[in-house]
């Protein structure tokens, strides 16, 4: 079967290997019908000897399915069944998975995201995925919704939820969002549902900001290349106080200390961005604001209840899938996602 496969820094090649097949009795065996390229995929591509990744990884994280077989104990699943698969398995046993702490299994990583092992799978760009705690991870789609519906809810949708989750956004919040980013887009799907009442977004990207707008996510933008000062702004939109809650999805040093810069007193700064360098946090500068500070890897334990908001119309992210190619084609839908060519916004990825 064709896969990514990661060979070092700056070395992914589209090659055939070897097919996976049920290992455990808790394994499935899933059939990619449509995946996807996400920006920690990039981060991986460019940076995966500094994060674990061995040569011969096959990458991708984010994905849909049809089981094509079950294990002995996977229970509520059989061939067929079309399947939403989170980025992240848990073994829903240990310490954190009981704790709700998903993401921090002791047996669990991100598919594709760190040295494969007996127990640990590949990732799924490629035709066939080993999906082991299969009954914890995957659920069903709704027959009525197709693939692009679905796409996002395993990652960066499930993530820009958490987010906002993280946030503690209420109901009359103001969000500051910087990263107009797709995950900047699903976080402030989730401050919306949440109830905020003003959400701000931050980019450097004018089709970004304009998308943001255009499907009601955001209520103001700010365009930093030619708007050159947010801090400005964002004081005369609060009454002087800034944000009650500011969640960064860019994953940069200057995105790190403008999301402390935009947050009131009391806020809330919830970082989503992968930091792949080390940041200064100006302590002495914030710790008098009595700020909350949340970050961390996605929790998926809202899939089911996300897949169900986008099955009664209360979500939709197919607007995020501005290209879509053939898998034979994954190089090329690299290349326009890492540089950010034709306006993209996400790919779809079929199979």
């Amino acid at each position: 079967m064709k896969a990514v496969v990661f060979h070092g820094n700056n070395d992914i090649r589209l090659e055939e290997v070897r097919p996976s097949k049920i290992e455990r009795m808790d394994d499935a065996l899933v059939r990619v019908t449509t995946s996807t390229i996400c920006g920690s995929d990039i981060h991986i591509k460019n940076h995966g000897e500094a994060m674990g990744i061995l040569p011969g990884t096959i990458i991708g994280h984010e994905f849909v399915g049809v089981i094509e077989e079950v294990g002995e104990s996977v229970m509520g699943f059989s061939r067929g069944d079309r399947v939403a698969v989170s980025c992240i398995f848990n073994c829903g046993q240990c310490f954190y998975c009981k704790k709700g702490n998903l993401s921090m299994c002791n047996n669990g990583t991100v598919f594709g995201g760190r040295a494969v092992t007996a127990e640990i799978p590949h990732g799924c760009q490629t035709e066939l995925v080993r999906i082991p705690y299969a009954s914890q991870i995957i659920h069903k789609i709704p027959d009525h919704l197709s693939d692009e519906d679905v796409l996002f809810v395993g990652d960066i949708l499930s993530t820009g939820f958490y987010g906002a989750e993280r946030g503690e956004v209420k109901l009359g919040d103001t969000v500051v969002i910087v990263g107009a980013g797709p995950v900047g887009m699903c976080a402030a799907i989730g401050a919306r549902l949440l109830g905020a009442a003003q959400i701000i977004m931050i980019d450097t990207e004018t089709y970004r900001l304009q998308v943001a707008m255009d499907q009601k996510l955001a209520d103001r933008t700010i365009n930093i290349n030619t708007q050159n000062q947010p801090l400005a702004m964002i004081l005369d939109l609060t009454d002087g106080r800034g944000a009650d809650v500011v969640i960064e999805a860019v994953g940069s040093s200057q995105s790190f200390q403008d999301a402390f810069s935009y947050v009131r007193a009391g806020g809330t700064v919830s970082l989503l961005g992968v930091y792949t360098n080390e940041t200064i946090f100006a302590i002495n500068k914030y710790w008098r604001k009595n700020l909350n500070v949340k970050m961390g890897l996605v929790e998926v334990k809202n899939m089911g209840a996300l897949i169900n908001l986008i099955a009664t119309g209360k979500i939709d992210t197919r607007f995020l899938i501005s290209h879509t190619f053939n898998f034979n084609q994954v190089m090329e839908a690299y290349n326009v996602m890492e540089n950010r060519l034709d306006d993209v916004l996400k790919v779809a990825l079929k199979m």
